[in-house]
């Protein structure tokens, strides 16, 4: 069996993004779950880069924390670009 390849490092670092508002915000991945209806299995692969959720999903987790979804997503281009020392496509 071979190895899951690399994250991709927009969703790597969108996981991430997701993960510090949640932990700012003191919110379990049980709780996150229960108030957006997404498992919180499929929580933790968003965290870790593992999955790419639709742009649904994505809304209605920045919005059960409290967030602009552009904001997330903002965050995690800011975070990508550090990453390659490029200013990303605006």
């Amino acid at each position: 069996m071979r190895p899951p390849p690399p994250p991709d490092p927009l969703l790597f670092r969108l996981g991430e993004a997701l993960r510090e508002v949640r932990l700012e915000q003191r919110v379990s991945q049980e709780r996150l779950s229960l108030e957006t209806g997404v498992h919180r299995n499929y929580i933790g692969g968003i965290e870790r880069g593992e999955r790419n959720p639709t742009l649904t999903t994505l809304a209605r987790l920045a919005e059960a924390l409290d967030v602009r979804l552009s904001e997330l997503l903002r965050q995690a281009e800011r975070m990508a670009d550090q990453d390659e020392g490029t200013s990303g496509v605006r």
